[in-house]
């Protein structure tokens, strides 16, 4: 589990063949690692994976993940030297949220519109596609390359996807890989857990109150009936 607050910036150093994905090395600079151990799990630009070991790359220490055909298949940024990604420790017990709920499993990958600076901060807008354009709502939260960041508006679109806008302030980009946002680029997407819950418990509605004689003997909201 994470929050969307990014501690720094690594970049991937070494991208391994395996007979289903790749093999990432993933060098952390001068960020503080010495607590991360084997099987610990990592976000990186809001995938989350785990380490499965450490070793240098061209003198620099690097830690290592698998990152199966599956994440690649759904995810952007992961399988390519020298791609920056956005580096967050999994959340501890006493941690500070400073951002929202944030699992590290990619609902989709998204695209930036339009990059427009106002005063100080950057006005960055993104197309998110149908499959989570439901899910994103202004003033809710979303996780963009693994960064927690509130939506500002939201523009629905024929075809099911959606535009929507967010701000990004002086620090926000010094921190992750924001500084390389223009049109056309990719980003991971992943919306609020919450939101997709409340999706799936009114799909479950909807598909009993078809056919009610069927409805399991469950209280949905209250747990097990008598």
């Amino acid at each position: 589990m994470f929050t969307g607050i990014v501690i720094g910036v690594g970049r991937i150093a070494a991208v391994t063949p395996l007979a289903d994905g790749v093999r990432i090395a993933v060098d952390v600079g001068s960020l503080d690692f010495s607590d991360v151990r084997i099987g610990d799990s990592v976000a990186h630009s809001g995938v989350c994976l785990t380490v499965v070991g450490r070793r240098m790359v061209a003198g620099n220490p690097c830690l290592e993940y698998d990152v199966s055909g599956e994440t690649l298949s759904c995810t952007t940024g992961l399988n390519e030297v020298g791609s920056r990604v956005n580096l967050e420790k999994a959340l501890k017990v006493g941690d500070p949220l400073g951002g929202h709920w944030v699992t590290g499993h990619v609902d989709a990958v998204g695209e930036v519109v339009a990059v427009t600076p106002v005063g100080e901060s950057t006005r960055v807008q993104f197309r998110a596609p149908p499959q989570v354009a439901p899910f994103v709502a202004r003033k809710g939260s979303i996780a963009i390359d693994g960064v927690s960041l509130t939506v500002n508006e939201v523009e629905d679109r024929a075809d099911g996807s959606c535009l929507f806008t967010v701000n990004l302030i002086p620090h926000t980009v010094a921190m992750t890989n924001f500084d390389r946002l223009t049109a056309g680029t990719r980003v991971n997407l992943e919306v609020d857990p919450i939101a997709r819950y409340g999706e799936r418990l009114l799909a479950y509605a909807r598909h009993f109150a078809q056919t009610p004689e069927s409805l399991p003997e469950t209280d949905v909201l209250g747990g097990d009936g008598p």
